[in-house]
């Protein structure tokens, strides 16, 4: 019998699979594709390297710790922090202010919108009369309404392809949700939380030395990296592995049913981890526990399209030197974002080429599933024309991947949705959840998730050897 079986080999799976087995635990990792990464997918062809799902990372603690223990220390590379980012607005690109002066001299906001967030960022806010609040409430409310349809609105379609009209403030951002609470305002909230925070522990002298606002990939692209771990498990990994249906025994313990190319098979365990999205994990758990089941089946996924394409040189109005341009829902321009991939991290396309890993889809635009892949190409190409390019070259198309259903929202009521969840996994001893609906779906938060959920069931199988 396993000490714990996980199902789904993406990230979050794979930190927990690593991490367990480096606790000495019998452990077995099932995914039903046929590679490791779920939504990490790198490709290259013709001088060109992308991605296709996440592009980078923030190389914090945690992620830098496991790629160091898998072995791609020297694979590490960092984006220059000093790249700026820019907002299409009143049909121009607008850099995002990144510093006090910035801020006082940026475009994007009016002389009355810059006092208004500096008087909020201070504690001057109204108070709150609403039971939750989306995320534009509370920026609005706190920062006024131009921070939050010019700034913040366009970022969280970046980060969530969500609408922020939709989106709990609570749940998305509990960082900054808490700074309120701790001060008032933003800026007292910030001050006093850092005051009260532990001294930070001394830098590991292994990890590789990155700055505030680097982010980070591998030479090969973020591939490797559950690749790596991959190769770690070896034979405790099973690919092609697909579960049908999970059974609990007398003992409290699991049995999964699997469809293999080797035909049926069963694997008993103590403990389970699922690390599917909610609408899979929901099917999963619907025989074993429906209150669960239907709080997961209730979390939206909206379709994205990632769309990768290069023009040369002298298709632009500017030379191209940035992290990217991001999209307000209100400036005609469809595209939700777009990544200046040959500048982020220089050398992953031929000289004289300029590569754009572009989004476009999103829970405001959810239209975009029913396109076919020529139309969405088409679909970008034009908002670029209007934002970026000077000629209109048709372009060279490395890939267009549609997610039909990408990033999990969290939107008004997600606490209280994942609050029912956990009490009626309290009726399901060793069951835990650890996939990117609960608490951030950043690279980062996956494995720092996964490490906290291998802590938790080696807790577990320790309390239940004694």
């Amino acid at each position: 019998m396993l000490d714990s079986l996980i199902i789904g080999a993406g990230i979050s799976g794979l930190s927990t699979a690593f991490t367990l087995k480096q606790n000495n635990k019998n452990i077995l990792i099932s995914e039903r594709q046929p590679r490791v990464g779920g939504n990490i997918i790198s490709n290259a062809a013709d001088g060109f390297l992308w991605e296709e799902g996440p592009n980078s990372f923030q190389p914090n603690a945690e992620m830098l710790k496991l790629a160091v223990e898998v072995g791609l220390k020297d694979q590490l590379v960092l984006a220059d922090r000093r790249l700026p980012r820019y907002v299409y607005w009143n049909q121009r690109l607008n850099a995002v202010p990144m510093s006090p002066p910035s801020a006082i001299t940026t475009g994007l906001l009016s002389p009355v919108g810059k006092l208004r967030a500096f008087l909020g960022a201070l504690g001057f806010v109204p108070a709150n009369l609403r039971e939750e609040e989306t995320i534009f409430q509370f920026v609005r409310r706190h920062l006024g309404p131009e921070v939050a349809e010019r700034l913040i609105s366009p970022f969280v379609s970046g980060v969530y392809a969500g609408d922020v009209h939709q989106l709990s403030m609570a749940a998305a951002f509990r960082r900054v949700f808490r700074l309120q609470e701790a001060g008032g305002g933003l800026v007292p909230g910030a001050i006093l939380s850092r005051k009260q925070q532990p001294p930070k522990p001394e830098p590991d002298a292994n990890l590789p030395k990155v700055k505030r606002g680097e982010l980070g990939s591998f030479q090969e692209g973020l591939q490797q990296l559950p690749t790596a771990i991959a190769h770690h498990l070896k034979d405790q990994l099973r690919l092609n592995w697909a579960v049908t249906h999970l059974e609990r025994t007398p003992q409290n313990t699991y049995i999964a049913h699997f469809d293999t190319p080797d035909g049926a098979q069963q694997i008993e365990t103590r403990s389970l981890v699922l690390t599917t999205p909610a609408y899979i994990t929901a099917d999963l758990l619907n025989p074993l526990s429906p209150p669960a089941s239907q709080a997961l089946s209730q979390i939206d996924y909206p379709p994205v399209a990632c769309v990768v394409i290069a023009y040369p040189d002298n298709a632009f109005t500017r030379p191209l030197k940035g992290f990217g341009n991001l999209n307000p829902r209100n400036q005609g321009i469809r595209t939700l974002g777009t990544i200046w991939s040959s500048t982020l991290f220089p050398g992953r396309n031929p000289q004289g080429w300029q590569m754009l890993t572009n989004f476009i889809g999103g829970a405001t635009d959810r239209e975009i599933a029913k396109l076919s892949p020529e139309a969405i190409v088409q679909a970008v190409h034009q908002d670029l024309q209007g934002v970026l390019l000077a000629k209109d070259i048709q372009p060279k198309v490395l890939a267009v991947r549609l997610w039909e259903r990408a990033i999990p929202q969290y939107t008004l009521g997600h606490l209280d949705r994942l609050e029912t969840i956990a009490n009626a996994l309290e009726t399901l001893p060793g069951v835990f959840l650890c996939a990117n609906y609960t608490d951030g779906v950043a690279l980062g938060d996956c494995v720092r998730r996964g490490r906290e959920t291998a802590e938790t069931i080696d807790s577990y199988c320790s309390q239940h050897d004694n």
